[in-house]
This record gives structure tokens, sequence and C-alpha cells, in this order.
């Protein structure tokens, strides 16, 4: 027995002499097992059917109409990109019927307005609710708004002072452009009323004057949206300065009936007369 295992060792000793200690390392080692084949390709309809899996799981839900503008205008009362909003007490959005066919747009809140949150609630709202009922609407019908959405004052440091109000300018216009231009393209009306001065400039032509604008039919174009259809804008008096010169309602009416003519809109005769 104890020869067998001197042979045994003699023999070991010379494979070892003979033989690479890596090779033989490698001899001895195990064999790895050989994996499983896992085919990477995919046929047409279980590529198609992943992506539509893929597209489903990561695709929002689009935002109805009414929350883009409830989104817009929460965006509208945070914020304070200008100097407007860092004075006034509340942002007046902008309210009224999301698919308004009429969308009547003025220069910007005032005192009654900055306190309410609300577009054209004071003497001069007053008298534009009873504009829109001659015109045969309601005002839970159309959609009103301003150019801009912050108070614009004389004096800012002292907003509880009535008679404060003043006309907004053109860089403050332009930094709630994109803010009325959205609130237009998201309503999409057919007609756009364009109450005074500042909101006929801003939207129709800032050079030709007003006496040339209003009462005439004019195809909207806007700086930042492109709206899916044709909307007419026609210019006529802000209600305020209607309320400061009682004389020109008569104008304002006509200015307003041409819009209606085109709408195609019935309305009695003996309106044409009403002025308050």
């Amino acid at each position: 027995m104890s020869r067998e295992l001197e042979n045994l060792a003699k023999d070991l000793r010379k494979f070892l002499a003979n033989a690479d200690e890596e090779d033989f390392i490698l001899k001895a080692a195990p064999k790895p097992k050989r994996a499983a084949f896992v085919s990477v390709k995919a046929t047409k309809e279980e590529v198609s059917t992943t992506q539509k899996t893929a597209s489903t799981k990561t695709k929002k839900t689009p935002l109805t109409k009414e929350q883009e503008l409830a989104e817009l205008a929460q965006k509208i009362c945070n914020c304070k990109n200008c100097p407007l909003g860092l004075t006034r007490i509340k942002a007046v959005p902008g309210e009224g019927n999301i698919n308004a066919r009429i969308m009547f747009i003025g220069e910007g809140p005032g005192f009654d307005e900055d306190r309410q949150g609300r577009p054209f609630v004071g003497r001069a709202g007053q008298l534009l609710d009873k504009i829109i009922a001659a015109m045969g609407f309601k005002r839970e019908e159309v959609f009103i708004a301003n150019m801009v959405k912050c108070h614009p004052m004389i004096d800012p440091t002292n907003p509880d002072k009535h008679g404060n109000d003043r006309p907004p300018q053109m860089d403050e216009i332009a930094r709630c452009r994109k803010f009325v231009e959205k609130q237009i393209v998201l309503v999409n009306p057919d007609y756009i009323v364009a109450l005074g001065g500042v909101a006929t400039k801003s939207l129709i032509n800032e050079h030709t004057p007003l006496s040339a604008l209003r009462g005439k039919l004019f195809d909207l174009k806007l700086d930042h949206y492109t709206p899916e259809k044709n909307i007419k804008i026609l210019a006529t008096y802000h209600p305020a300065a209607l309320l400061r010169n009682p004389g020109w309602k008569k104008e304002a009416w006509q200015n307003l009936k041409v819009l209606l003519a085109d709408m195609g809109a019935k309305f009695p005769s003996s309106q044409s007369k009403k002025e308050d």
C-alpha cells in the first residue's frame, strides 16, 4: 500500500513539473453551467403591445377646458411678475361661460374689483350688465376679462383711496398679455368686444385713431397663440367712459349692433333706443 502511495506521489510531482500552473488550475476548475437561452427578439405585435403599455403608463390624462382655465386663474393669482402684483389686494383673472360666443375685455380691475377678485362689479360693471342684457344675453352666458389682472393705481401706497385708478401701462400689459391671450384661446369665442382704448389698441391696432376702429369688425391676431378658428373683434367705449359721458351711449349701441347683425341675432328695434 505504501509503495502505491509512493508511486502516486512521484506521478503527481512529475505532472506538476511538466504542466503550466495556470493550465493546471484551469483544467482542475469546475466548468460553469450553461445559461438557459433567452431570446431578445420580439414579434411586431409584441413590440407594439409593449409600446402601447408603456405609453399608457406615462401618458397623462389631458385637462378639460374648465380645468385649464382654473389652472390659469391660479397662476394669475400667484403672479408677481410686475409691480401691479405687489400692490394689489386680489388678482382678477376673469369669469364667465367657458364656452361663450362673446368675450368682453376691458383694461384692468378697479377699486371694487380689487376687493372682490371679480371683473366689472362696480358701477361700470353694472352698466356692462345692462349692455349685455340689451344684446339679448345674460352675464353668465358671456366671458369677461381684462388686459391686466391686477389693479393699476395712481398711488399704490394708498390702495383704500377712491378715485385711485389709472390705465395700465404698456409694459404692464405686456407682462399680462399671455394670460389674456391664453384665456381667449381656451374659451375660443366667436366674437370679442374690446371695451375702451386700452383694450382696443392692445388687441386691434396701436396706431390707428380709436374713432376709426370703433364699430368695425376685425380679424383677431394674437402674439403668443394661434386660435382654433377665426375670431372677430369689435371695439367700443368702456362702460366707465359711458358713465362720464352719457351722450356716447347711443354710438356705443350702434357699434354693438354691427356685431349682433354679424351674429344673425334678432332684437327688437326699440332696443336701439336703449341707452341705460
